[in-house]
């Protein structure tokens, strides 16, 4: 992972949890080669639980083959809370989280947002 090629390492994203793309807006060019263009993303791996929960790692990889970063995002099921529970960590996308109930009755949800 480089801190050169990002203009804000591990940016606070709050509930943003990419699983798969670029968040290009932070990235602020290759040191090896200076390029500006795309990346690509390389060695991507997705594993699923049984249970539903899943994980997927990949790494942003300059066309000169130099490693930008590695992204982690993760996605669980949290049958004791009735919760969906996703994160994203990655250098150049960012650090967020997000908890979405699956309840039937959740109170979060009775309050009502209108």
């Amino acid at each position: 992972m480089c801190r050169d090629c990002v203009k804000e390492p591990f940016k606070n994203r709050d509930r943003t949890c990419q699983e798969t793309g670029t968040w290009w807006l932070n990235f602020k060019g290759c040191k090896e080669c200076q390029s500006m263009s795309d990346a690509s993303i390389s060695q991507f791996k997705k594993t699923e639980e049984e249970s539903g929960d899943e994980e997927i790692t990949y790494q942003h990889v300059c066309k000169c083959g130099h490693v930008i970063a590695e992204h982690s995002y993760s996605f669980e099921i949290d049958s004791g809370e009735q919760l969906q529970e996703y994160s994203m960590n990655c250098m150049l996308c960012g650090v967020g989280g997000d908890s979405v109930s699956i309840a039937p009755d959740d109170p979060q949800r009775s309050r009502g947002i209108f």
